[in-house]
């Protein structure tokens, strides 16, 4: 049985990517572990849906936040994976901040090694409003880095392309994000839990509440419209939560509804008439995604409303499953919604009913699998 240890720099709580293609491995006769960052009052030693973490503890991990000390860190972290994981079969890199692990381990210490780089972003420019000298920065690393690699992973196809012209490889197999297939049940949890009324139309926004994904615009816009009928859910958690908070405190048709496990989610976002996607164009992963998060709204069957960003954009209208903004602003999101909300709801369900058969962790597997197989 091969050994395939995924590297992942978070505490892999709630990672839910890795976790769905460690199950997939492990379903297909593979001897898999997470091997993750440690965070109390996590376990160091752990499993989640019977996949083996290991959460590598760092002596140095209360040092202070100082860039030199954070590097410290990772060369600690680097260290202790390579010593105790040398010897695997295949090392799985999660994101670029992993792909050194496994390059040193397959240049020093275990040339049979087989290597597969699983960019969960476009990695050389995934923050917002990014600095030229980070973006050259990384370009270099992962140009160094990419070419020990046997596989290359990405997460849509516009970025499968980028890496093509960027590093003259092989184009790299496309494992979207999609959440296991469900047959959905549309429940009405949010009228229930927020006392929203029946005849209010609920846009919901769940995911990440943090700057460059477009809330202040959200926020803005339900401030600014007055038809009380048309209210929105922030559903998640971020920096951005006591904002929403104090919002809807002040606003009848702004609602704040915390982060639910992973495994009820989608009972939630079924419980909303449209979901919202509106990244903002500050980086090339922004312009380039395809998020988890428009997955979900698909599975549970809510068409959507997103920003003008390239691949959602390509996504929502060949498929007829929801409305884009012209313009990434607040008048933009506003005709969008308007248009939104004049659709043909029958067709709209029908059509999202088709593209949630083809966006799927089912089928989205069967390309995983692929390409471990090709590993040999």
């Amino acid at each position: 049985m091969k050994k395939v240890t995924s590297i992942v720099l978070n505490n892999f709580k709630n990672d839910s990517r890795v976790l769905k293609e460690n199950i997939s491995l492990k379903n297909a006769g593979y001897d898999v572990k997470v091997v993750a960052l440690h965070e109390e009052p996590l376990k160091e030693f752990d499993s989640i849906q019977n996949i083996p973490i290991h959460r590598i503890k760092l002596r140095t991990r209360k040092w202070s936040k100082h860039k030199l000390v954070q590097i410290i860190k990772y060369l600690e972290f680097i260290y202790k994976v390579v010593k105790k994981y040398k010897s695997s079969d295949t090392v799985h890199c999660n994101d670029l901040n992993a792909l050194p692990v496994g390059v040193i381990i397959k240049k020093f210490f275990n040339k049979n090694l087989k290597l597969v780089y699983d960019a969960h972003e476009y990695e050389i420019n995934d923050i917002p409003n990014q600095s030229k000298v980070s973006i050259k920065l990384k370009y270099i690393l992962e140009k160094s880095l990419i070419k020990y690699v046997d596989k290359v992973i990405t997460v849509s196809e516009s970025i499968a392309n980028e890496y093509v012209k960027l590093y003259n490889i092989g184009k790299p197999a496309l494992v979207l994000n999609a959440p296991p297939y469900k047959e959905i049940n549309k429940k009405n949890l949010f009228r229930k839990n927020l006392g929203i009324k029946d005849n209010q139309t609920i846009f919901l926004y769940q995911g990440g509440l943090s700057k460059g994904r477009g809330v202040e615009i959200l926020l803005d816009t339900f401030i600014s419209i007055e038809n009380e009928n048309a209210v929105i859910v922030f559903m998640g958690y971020g920096s951005l939560e006591n904002l929403i908070k104090e919002s809807s405190d002040k606003y009848r048709n702004i609602y704040f509804h915390e982060a639910v496990a992973p495994e009820i989610l989608l009972d939630y976002t079924s419980s909303a008439d449209f979901g919202l996607l509106f990244y903002e164009n500050n980086c090339l992963n922004h312009y380039l995604c395809s998020p988890n998060k428009m997955f979900e709204y698909i599975m549970a069957e809510i068409p959507v409303i997103i920003s003008n960003l390239y691949e959602m954009r390509r996504l929502v209208e060949s498929n007829k499953i929801g409305t884009v903004a012209k313009e990434n602003t607040l008048n933009g999101l506003k005709k969008a919604i308007t248009e939104a909300e004049g659709l043909d709801k029958e067709k709209l369900k029908s059509n999202i009913k088709k593209v949630k058969a083809i966006f799927n962790w089912e089928e989205q597997e069967k390309n995983l699998l692929e390409v471990y197989r090709g590993l040999g």
